[in-house]
């Protein structure tokens, strides 16, 4: 059994709370472990922060989540129209090895995002920004 669900999110925290509750209903409908669910709910929320605090200058924006659940495997597409940015490639590689003290500030989201996932790609097609998240289910 498959499922897609799509959410159409404005850029204001208060929204994080509905995307939590979201991806818990989901989780509760495929029968995920409470492991997967904890760990899709931190990496959207970190993606979801970046782009309400770093995708546009001003006003509020929408942008789009797109969950397909397989048995076996979650895959998450976040698009959203502001400004360009690959996580791949865009962002500080923070230093994970570094004391506290010495580590500049930044990129610890993404690098989080990326240790929890199992694939993730990016593209910018048509002036938004794509971002494909992939967490194998049981894993």
């Amino acid at each position: 059994m498959s499922e897609t669900l799509a959410l159409t999110v404005e850029t204001k925290p208060e929204e994080l709370s509905r995307i939590a509750e979201a991806v818990e209903d989901l989780g509760s409908r495929m029968d995920w472990p409470p492991a997967v669910v904890f760990r899709v709910n931190l990496v959207l929320e970190e993606v979801s922060i970046n782009i309400m605090n770093y995708a546009y200058d001003d006003g509020l924006h929408e942008f789009e989540i797109t969950f397909t659940a397989e048995p076996d495997a979650l895959t998450i597409e976040v698009v959203d129209d502001g400004r360009p940015f690959d996580p791949l490639s865009d962002a500080l590689q923070p230093d994970v090895d570094a004391a506290i003290e010495d580590r500049s500030i930044g990129g610890l989201g993404i690098h989080l995002v990326k240790t929890m996932v199992d694939e993730l790609s990016y593209r910018r097609e048509r002036g938004k920004n794509r971002l494909t998240l992939v967490s194998r289910i049981g894993e």
